[in-house]
């Protein structure tokens, strides 16, 4: 956390009432939910589908360079729906009280090289409960970036910009990855684990799907269009890649998020736990349409703070958690994409370099500071 604590001047006993004002706002959502919310997420799904659809049909004919144009457009806009507004959240189980056995987090997959019941461990279990603790968060750097100034630098860090900028193009093979937590698992004897073995060979067939399905199947259905679709498919997933990583490095990542230790959580309460998820989370500011196509992870704050309700409800949501901060005199990190994205660009540089004081860390504290 920052040497000043912007949560310092609470009581613990504002802290827990703080806690029990946001359970009294999810529960309200919780019993207002109904049929508006489930014909929502139905038709965005029949919207992503159709709009999926007609752009490979267009790309049939992607030998002519309008035709590549518009079926790559849709096609990237269609991945983008698939993997924020629709495959994130219903994985996350915002949907599962419909009882809807098609749109439920335990029969979903999506468009994605890392299969469903892995990226559901690693995400909800992991990083929701431990948001932006060093070395319980597994999202908090992707285990290839420094991200407080509290940790000792490697020359290493010196790629840092470098490696996010590879992590960004290919975010899902990343997530796929670190769902894995491949890099503690190379080890000769980890490898031989049956467990990791299982996982590892569940990715590989996850992966083989979607290669076959987006680089063999569609375009050898275009005929004379195969290269000009193959290319376009590449694009497209690309495009879904860094949007989806610039998303998620605007919600953890800009200055003035709060980054925590392991030893800050012990004995966490409920209202310390909603603290942390306010302080260590940042919004994207915008229009309609650009809520929807973060998923409603614009609302980065919110969707940490109930990652569980139905992400059409945030905005509203959103108002009165704002006025929460303001009564509490915290901090409402938020701004426009641009701003956001320059923002967390400027960290990962800036924590590239050693500090110009760098903390001599003993073995206890770097095993606290070490990162995910």
């Amino acid at each position: 956390m920052t040497a000043i604590d912007p949560t310092a001047h609470l009581t613990a006993e504002q802290i827990e009432e703080l806690g029990r004002e946001l359970d009294a706002i999810r529960d309200e959502v919780i019993a207002d939910r109904g049929e508006k919310d489930a014909a929502y997420i139905r038709k965005v799904i029949s919207a992503q589908r159709k709009l999926e659809l007609v752009s490979r049909g267009v790309l049939l004919f992607s030998l002519f360079p309008p035709a590549w144009v518009i079926g790559t457009a849709g096609l990237s806009v269609a991945k983008i729906m698939d993997n924020m507004e629709i495959g994130h959240n219903i994985l996350h189980g915002q949907w599962d009280w419909m009882r809807d056995p098609k749109i439920h987090s335990t029969t979903w997959e999506w468009d994605h090289v890392s299969p469903a019941d892995q990226w559901k461990h690693s995400h909800n279990e992991l990083h929701h409960t431990y948001t932006n603790v060093i070395g319980k968060d597994n999202d908090l750097g992707y285990g290839i970036m420094r991200v407080d100034e509290d940790q000792k630098w490697h020359p290493f860090h010196l790629g840092q910009p470098l490696w996010n900028f590879i992590n960004a193009c290919f975010f899902e093979y990343g997530i796929a990855a670190y769902d894995l937590e491949l890099g503690k698992n190379l080890h000769k004897r980890r490898r031989k684990n049956p467990e990791f073995r299982a996982r590892a060979k569940a990715v590989g067939r996850k992966i083989r799907k979607q290669v076959l399905k987006d680089y063999v199947i569609h375009p050898l259905l275009s005929g004379p269009s195969f290269l000009p679709t193959l290319a376009a498919t590449f694009t497209a997933n690309l495009v879904r890649n860094i949007w989806s990583h610039s998303v998620i490095m605007c919600g953890h990542f800009p200055e003035g998020v709060q980054v925590f230790e392991r030893r800050s959580i012990k004995g966490e309460t409920r209202g310390q736990w909603y603290l942390r998820q306010m302080m260590g989370s940042a919004n994207i500011s915008g229009s309609r349409a650009m809520h929807f196509m973060t998923g409603n992870l614009s609302h980065q704050i919110e969707h940490h703070l109930f990652p569980d309700l139905p992400s059409n409800r945030y905005a509203e949501v959103a108002v009165k958690v704002r006025a929460l901060f303001e009564k509490y005199e915290l901090e409402y990190v938020t701004g426009p994409l641009p701003k956001q994205v320059f923002s967390a660009w400027r960290k990962v540089f800036r924590l590239s370099l050693p500090n110009k004081k760098q903390e001599v860390n003993t073995p206890d504290r770097e095993q606290e500071l070490v990162a995910a």
